[in-house]
């Protein structure tokens, strides 16, 4: 099972970035991210205060258990929460077709975007899970219209098959948002991708 190898997450400081657990005080930073309409544009919609103290909750928890969860991007200047990038464990009550996977994921707030946080952040993420937790392939999925986080995908030299698209079990199959796109990238295809990475 891929729980074995998880182990677990250390705090990473960058330049300009903190890349850390999640902790109590990230409660209201993630509160505000969840209730723009910007940044849930590809969610089914913003979350109250409940679900976001209740999404905190479950980080907490989740990263106790198997060691990560979407850790937190923080400013390192200012520290300011900036939202999360890292690696997961998808625990949905209905399983996804790929299942069981380690994913790489990414929510910021709007006034982080363009400056290439997500890109880096998590290339320090994947480098971590493929060369320090030895994973085999780490996968990213999303909405079939989050043109952004899908070049992201690309950048970070993840492939797509559109045999691997799927609508999301979470989602009725009339949702507008239930079609997603599978980008993987596997531990051979990574060594060679990351020797262009600055």
């Amino acid at each position: 099972m891929v729980e074995t190898l998880i182990e677990k997450c250390p705090r990473i400081e960058t330049e300009r970035l903190v890349l850390r657990k999640w902790e109590q005080r990230d409660l209201d930073g993630l509160v505000e991210m969840n209730a723009d309409p910007r940044v849930m544009e590809f969610f089914p919609d913003v979350m109250p205060r409940e679900k976001s103290a209740h999404m905190h909750e479950f980080l907490m928890e989740k990263q106790e258990d198997r060691g990560y969860a979407c850790p937190v991007v923080e400013d390192r200047v200012s520290g300011r929460f900036l939202g999360f990038c890292g690696l997961n464990i998808p625990t949905y009550p209905k399983p996804l077709p790929f299942d069981p996977c380690v994913e790489v994921g990414w929510r910021l707030i709007p006034e982080a975007w363009g400056k290439g946080i997500a890109q880096e952040a998590a290339k320090i993420w994947l480098k971590f899970g493929f060369e320090t937790l030895k994973l085999d392939e780490i996968v990213s999925f999303t909405t079939e219209t989050n043109l952004r986080s899908q070049k992201l995908m690309q950048r970070l030299g993840m492939a797509r098959n559109a045999k691997d698209d799927f609508d999301h079990p979470m989602l009725e199959p009339d949702h507008p948002l239930v079609r997603h796109v599978l980008y993987r990238l596997n531990k051979d295809r990574f060594e060679s991708v990351s020797k262009t990475w600055a």
